[in-house]
């Protein structure tokens, strides 16, 4: 199982070829696709014409359950991001807690997420 973040996707709908959304498309083939509820309101909230992928995506990708304590524990790790002085970004917090609450590799191509690796135990999938 892995996760992806919303660049991935977004490189995904638009038929842009690259390593990360041919991961992408291993994943999604093999139905081992979870994504993050946070991925969601973002694609959402992206200047794209919605077309079928974009709406598998949107209506059929299985998500990351929210479990208890979620919200106190993402705002812990944007919060321990911010004290170390690196950006930290809302929505990667709310993406990178869900991928670490359920042990899920993270698909991405921002570098930022690297920060939640190296200081919040989030893992980053290959590509």
């Amino acid at each position: 199982m892995i996760s992806a973040d919303t660049s991935v996707l977004i490189d995904f709908i638009n038929g842009i070829e690259n390593h990360h959304v041919k991961r992408l498309e291993e994943a999604i083939a093999s139905e081992n696709l979870l994504l993050a509820p946070a991925v969601i309101t973002e694609l959402y909230g992206i200047k794209i014409k919605p077309d079928d992928r974009w709406n598998m995506l949107v209506q059929e990708a299985p998500l990351l359950e929210i479990y208890d304590g979620y919200w106190n524990r993402a705002g812990n790790l944007r919060r321990k991001l911010l004290l170390l002085k690196h950006k930290a970004r809302l929505g990667d917090a709310l993406i990178a807690q869900s991928c670490i609450d359920h042990d899920v590799p993270l698909l991405s191509r921002d570098l930022d997420y690297k920060l939640y690796a190296k200081h919040g135990g989030l893992k980053l999938a290959k590509v």
